[in-house]
């Protein structure tokens, strides 16, 4: 009897242990990019939307792919006029759609659930130019949703965009981001 339930349990845990490819599919709904731009008369925060993701990981092999795509026009800041200039003048949405981070290799122990923390590196693309960077990643996994959340600094003058900064008003050439996505599991 012993040898039954031993088997049994085995059997309920096998899936588990096989499911070491999966795809997190995101929730554009429930995810967003924030940020935080550090002014010498204020501190600008911003919502993006995210568009589309999908990244797909293997466990046994270390090897992750896919992307985050963020809708380029879709930054609030709560100013419409900085809204319209950031659009306009630094992003230039009318050209640029989209912001993306594709993911080519991770570090780190990607537990089949519960927490773990990754360093994620990729290509982060904002005007349609590659930056390779490395992401810290918090990845939480509970059944058969997973949430990712990261904080990392973009260097946005450094990479060619315009500082907004005028007259009085000046801009840090550094921009805070805060990646919140949800999302589905599959095998």
């Amino acid at each position: 009897m012993k040898y039954l339930a031993a088997l049994a349990f085995a059997i309920v845990l096998t899936p588990s242990l096989f499911a070491q490819q999966q795809t997190l599919v995101i929730s554009p709904d429930s995810s967003e990019v924030k940020m935080t731009l550090k002014t010498n008369h204020d501190i600008v925060n911003g919502a993006f939307h995210v568009k589309a993701g999908s990244i797909h990981f293997d466990r046994a092999a270390s090897k992750i792919s896919g992307s985050v795509v963020v809708a380029a026009d879709s930054g609030k800041t709560g100013n419409d006029s900085r809204d319209k200039k950031m659009n306009k003048d630094i992003l230039q949405v009318q050209k640029y759609t989209t912001v993306s981070f594709a993911a080519k290799s991770y570090s780190g122990t990607l537990a089949a659930s519960g927490d773990s923390t990754l360093q994620v590196s990729g290509t982060f693309t904002l005007l349609d130019t590659p930056h390779e960077m490395t992401i810290p990643m918090q990845v939480h996994i509970e059944g058969g949703r997973a949430t990712v959340k990261a904080q990392f600094t973009i260097p946005y003058v450094a990479w060619g965009l315009k500082n907004p900064s005028f007259l009085m008003w000046k801009a840090d050439n550094d921009v805070a981001m805060d990646l919140n996505l949800t999302g589905q599991l599959s095998d």
